[in-house]
């Protein structure tokens, strides 16, 4: 963030002859101790107006954005910077008016003055101040209670404390010159929309792109399509992420057409090795690296080796059945959605894209020449003080046939003893390392493995090093999502029913797996799933990613 460099940008003066101005100072505590490093908050006031601002901000050293009000009687005007070159402003002239306050008969002193308690409640909280009368100015450090006196102290919940620690009297007070500025007022959700947004940086990735089967899906100039449409790919560059920052996958999805569920992958293609993903998309799944364990099948590209790396993936979804585009199928009580919006923390994968340019991508496995609409942005939200998840991302598998309809394998390998293995070198110890695993079952038959609670089992160099059954049970929570889902003579829709990990119209969540501190060197790694048999033309497969994540 940038730092304003003059007052001038932020502040003129007001000379008030003949009337008493004051400067007051609140220092915020909680639980009974003073908040470490915080920007005080500093309230102007005379008998006209007060103004609501900050320590930092009148020395200078605010950062983008900051915000700061002017009252004067019933009028209350926000004023946000958001840029060096970016002011905006809103009016409201209402809010103080409709405060309304429950009076004690209780006084205790405060700098000095006599006050008085006043309380409140705002959205369930209880907020207690205490004021004074004792001179004629009128202020606060929050809207709250500006027309009461001059507040000396506000209580939220019996824990927040924000109370002033020094009251003087000065010549003058700042003014934010909104007189002149205040008919380019914009409304107050605007205003508010504008100030969040501001706070965080939005990459827009992909906007209303349609992810289908077609032979006319073509690529352009920045977004490139693979295997038929079912895959859309744009190379993103990102800024250098601080420390600690928390990054969010941002994804929404509508039905253009296709009314099934189905299984749907967020990744990135590493490009630190020889081969990438990048060559078996332009040349075929076939001249990817093939792994084989006994089965008699071979699978193109989906574990790490000393020349390969496998797709990052940064978030597994699954499309409900036919949201939006089959609205028109009615049942009583019930009133869809008209999207899916799915969202995914991976601030543990920031060594991966922090400060390079990569391609990302997005599949939805799909048969349908409509197919699916998405979008997808990313949000990086600074943290003060904020502590790293991880600092380095290495991806060693993913078994997500992404090239399905360019004839990459399906994940049916773990019908073998041998599951998932692999070896991966490491050059310098690893500290509080942490196996990212995504897993979910497929095979859409009764006695498939997507119906089919199975034991999912993790070795690091031949020890067990965790297990678990991935199951979800609340799939029928996303019912209004799936108006197209078959309803069946027991009272269940399809979009009801239980799953190996996933559930139509919801995210998968990784599963983060403890390993300790590893040692430089070669390690093996297992995964094994007891996969259920074929039964005649249908199979059980299973879509597995890891990432190895520490310090």
């Amino acid at each position: 963030m940038k730092k304003i460099i003059f007052l001038l940008i932020a502040f003129s003066t007001t000379y008030s002859i003949g009337q008493t101005n004051y400067k007051i100072t609140y220092t915020k505590s909680s639980n009974g101790s003073v908040i470490e490093n915080q920007d005080l908050v500093v309230v102007f006031s005379s008998e006209k107006e007060s103004i609501l601002t900050s320590e930092n901000i009148l020395k200078g050293k605010a950062t983008f954005p900051y915000e700061q009000s002017w009252i004067k009687g019933m009028n209350y005007f926000q004023v946000a910077n958001l840029k060096a070159n970016q002011t905006i402003f809103t009016k409201d002239s209402t809010s103080i008016s409709k405060q309304s306050f429950e009076f004690s008969n209780e006084k205790r002193q405060i700098q000095g003055f006599v006050c008085k308690k006043a309380k409140t409640i705002i959205n369930s909280n209880t907020i207690e101040l205490w004021y004074t009368t004792d001179v004629k100015v009128k202020g606060a450090p929050t809207i709250l209670g500006q027309n009461l006196g001059l507040v000396l102290e506000m209580v939220r919940n019996g824990n927040f404390v924000v109370t002033a620690t020094k009251v003087e009297k000065v010549k003058q007070i700042p003014s934010l010159n909104i007189q002149e500025k205040s008919k380019k007022t914009i409304d107050l959700i605007t205003y508010r929309d504008l100030l969040w947004k501001s706070r965080f940086t939005t990459i827009s990735v992909f906007k209303e792109e349609i992810i289908n089967f077609s032979d006319a899906s073509k690529s352009n100039d920045s977004i490139l399509r693979f295997a038929n449409g079912t895959i859309i790919l744009r190379k993103i560059k990102f800024p250098e992420i601080a420390k600690g920052s928390q990054v969010f996958v941002d994804l929404t999805e509508q039905s253009n057409g296709d009314a099934y569920d189905r299984t749907g992958s967020v990744f990135m293609i590493p490009m630190d090795k020889k081969t990438s993903f990048l060559d078996g998309l332009n040349n075929g799944a076939k001249t990817l690296p093939i792994f084989e364990n006994g089965n008699g099948k071979q699978y193109q590209g989906i574990v790490a080796d000393e020349n390969y790396s496998p797709l990052l993936e940064l978030m597994r979804f699954f499309t409900p059945f036919g949201i939006k585009q089959y609205n028109h199928i009615q049942l009583k009580n019930k009133t869809w959605e008209e999207q899916v919006n799915y969202r995914q923390d991976i601030s543990e994968l920031t060594s991966a894209f922090s400060g390079k340019e990569i391609y990302l991508g997005i599949f939805v496995g799909n048969y349908d020449k409509g197919g699916h609409k998405v979008s997808m942005n990313i949000t990086i939200h600074p943290e003060e003080n904020g502590v790293a998840k991880s600092t380095t991302a290495v991806p060693l598998f993913n078994t997500t046939n992404v090239m399905e309809m360019a004839g990459q394998e399906y994940g049916t390998l773990f019908n073998s003893e041998k599951g998932l293995t692999l070896t991966f070198t490491l050059n310098k110890d690893l500290k509080k390392a942490r196996l990212r695993y995504i897993t979910t079952g497929h095979g859409g038959w009764e006695n498939g493995d997507e119906f089919v609670p199975k034991k999912n089992t993790i070795y690091l160099d031949e020890k067990e090093a965790f297990h678990f059954t991935p199951w979800r049970e609340d799939c029928g929570s996303y019912r209004l999502y799936n108006p197209a889902s078959g309803n069946f003579p027991n009272g269940l829709s399809s979009s009801d029913y239980s799953r190996s990990n996933w559930c139509p119209g919801m995210v998968t969540n990784p599963v983060y797996i403890d390993l300790g501190e590893l040692k430089a060197g070669i390690h093996t790694l297992q995964v094994k799933i007891p996969q259920g048999a074929p039964e005649g033309t249908s199979f059980s497969a299973w879509n597995v990613s890891g990432v190895l994540i520490g310090e």
